[in-house]
C-alpha cells in the first residue's frame, strides 16, 4: 500500500510540476512572441463562409451587407461576393498580396477594375473597416515594436496587454496601439488605435465577441469597429464559416470574381 500511495503521489507531483511549469512558459512569453501567435490566430490557413456587415451611421442609421468570403495562404487572398442589397448582389472585391493588390467587379457592366495601391487604406462602402482591415497582414509584426504591459482583465478575459510603437521608418497608421489578448485563444478582445499626430487621442476601438472553437480553431464571431472621431461603428458578424476545405487557385482570379 505504502508504495502505490508513493508512486500515486511522486505522479501527483509530476503532474502539478508540468501544469505549473506550462503556466509558467505561457507568462514567460514575450510580447513578440504573443504578437506571432495572434496573427497566426487569426489567419489560418484557408477559409470559407458568410458575414454580415452592418454601419451605424453618425444618425443611427443603419446599412447592412452581406456577403460571401474565402481566403486562402493564411489570408494573403482573399475574396468578398456581395449578396445583399440587391442593388450589390454580383459584385465581387479580390485583395491579394495582404491586400496590397485589389480588384473590383461590377456584374451590371462586366467591368473589372483594379484600384490604387493607396485604396487598400480607404473605407470599404463607407464602413469603418479599410480594405487592407479585410485581408490578413503582418502589419503588427512588421510595422510595430511590441512591448508587453502588466497583464489585465479585460471584457471578462484574461489578457496579455501589449503596446505596439512604429518602427524607425515605418508607415504606421496609428501613433501606437493597445491590444488587448485573451491567454487562452490568443484572440484580441480588444484593440485601441491612437491617431497619428495626436498621440493621445483615441481614434478607433475594435472589440471581438463571442469566441467559438470552429473546426478547431479559436473564432471570434463578432467584430465591432467603433471609430470614436466620427462617432460611428461598423460590426462584422460570421453566419456561418469552415475552415476544413481545400480552395483553388482559379477562385481568387478575374474569372473567379464573376462566377
Amino acid at each position: 500500500m505504502d508504495r502505490f500511495l508513493n508512486k500515486t503521489t511522486l505522479a501527483l507531483c509530476i503532474s502539478v510540476l508540468f501544469l505549473c511549469s506550462a503556466n509558467l512558459y505561457a507568462e514567460d512569453l514575450t510580447a513578440d512572441e504573443i504578437i506571432n501567435t495572434l496573427t497566426k490566430t487569426m489567419n489560418p490557413e484557408q477559409s470559407q463562409g458568410k458575414m454580415k456587415m452592418t454601419i451605424v451611421t453618425s444618425t443611427g442609421e443603419d446599412r447592412d451587407f452581406v456577403y460571401e468570403t474565402s481566403s486562402k495562404n493564411h489570408g494573403e487572398k482573399t475574396l468578398l461576393k456581395y449578396i445583399e442589397p440587391t442593388r450589390l448582389k454580383g459584385q465581387a472585391i479580390l485583395l491579394k498580396n495582404n491586400a496590397n493588390d485589389i480588384w473590383t467587379y461590377f456584374p451590371r457592366t462586366k467591368r473589372i477594375r483594379k484600384l490604387a495601391t493607396h485604396a487598400r487604406k480607404q473605407k470599404l462602402e463607407g464602413s469603418d473597416f479599410s480594405y487592407e482591415d479585410m485581408g490578413a497582414s503582418n502589419t503588427f509584426i512588421e510595422e510595430y515594436n511590441a512591448v508587453r504591459l502588466n497583464d489585465e482583465k479585460k471584457e471578462h478575459h484574461l489578457c496579455y496587454k501589449i503596446k505596439l510603437t512604429p518602427k524607425s521608418k515605418s508607415s504606421a497608421d496609428y501613433s501606437k496601439i493597445i491590444a488587448w489578448v485573451d491567454k487562452k485563444s490568443f484572440v484580441p478582445v480588444v484593440i485601441d488605435y491612437f491617431h497619428k499626430k495626436y498621440i493621445e487621442l483615441l481614434e478607433k476601438e475594435l472589440i471581438c465577441r463571442d469566441i467559438r472553437v470552429i473546426d478547431g480553431i479559436f473564432t471570434p464571431m463578432k467584430f465591432v469597429m467603433y471609430n470614436k472621431l466620427d462617432n460611428t461603428q461598423t460590426s462584422m458578424e460570421i453566419l456561418n464559416i469552415t475552415y476544413n476545405i481545400k480552395l483553388s487557385d482559379d477562385l481568387f482570379t478575374e474569372m473567379g470574381m464573376q462566377q
